[in-house]
């Protein structure tokens, strides 16, 4: 059996760049927002049912969905929200479960579960380990700032949105500090690897 670590972090933490960390160490990455995403293409069931709830407003010229808008759509309305969670969540839970039996079957020793809701769902379940993502929020708000292009008032409300790193740190098995150099970063994970390897 594989050992399952399940990788989040908050928004603009820098969750991608220790997820790549580990693919380049030739860990496989089972990447939650990827099959969300593909979930969302055109001709998809979950496309249509997304379509149905969201109506075309939704929508770009080329009837591919506005990621944007849609999480604008489901940001201040919990109920639909939750509706949209209804219609994604057990999907992605089927496809990665079905990418983790791969990985096992390919012979992995440890397959990471990317998972930005780890421990707001229970994704949490699948995982022997949980790994955090940390960043400083001033340095999480500067960067989402930059990465978005959006104004401070709306990156604070997007952050707010989510679990508070610092509770998501308290319930990790291990903390990655992504608030300095990417070569301290690297170091970190060097050194969470040595530990993984030898459970």
């Amino acid at each position: 059996m594989a050992l399952i670590i399940g990788l989040t972090g908050g928004i603009a933490t820098g969750k991608s760049t220790v997820a790549d960390m580990f693919k380049n160490y030739g860990i496989p990455v089972v990447d939650t927002d990827k099959i969300s995403f593909d979930l969302l293409r055109k001709g998809c069931n979950a496309y249509n049912e997304v379509l149905t709830l969201f109506g075309k407003e939704i929508l770009l010229t080329n009837n591919d969905v506005n990621r944007k808008k849609l999480g604008r759509a489901i940001f201040n309305d919990n109920v639909k929200r939750k509706k949209l969670n209804n219609i994604i969540h057990p999907r992605v839970r089927s496809i990665t479960l079905s990418e983790v039996k791969k990985h096992e079957e390919l012979g992995a020793n440890i397959i990471v579960i990317d998972v930005p809701l780890l421990f707001e769902t229970d994704f949490v379940k699948l995982v022997d380990k949980t790994i955090v993502v940390y960043t400083t929020p001033k340095l999480q708000i500067e960067r989402l700032i930059g990465r978005d292009s959006i104004k401070k008032e709306y990156a604070l409300l997007k952050i707010e949105s989510q679990m508070p790193i610092e509770d998501k740190v308290k319930l990790a098995d291990y903390v990655i500090d992504n608030s300095s150099s990417v070569l301290t970063t690297r170091k970190e994970f060097n050194k969470v690897i040595k530990e993984l390897e030898v459970l």
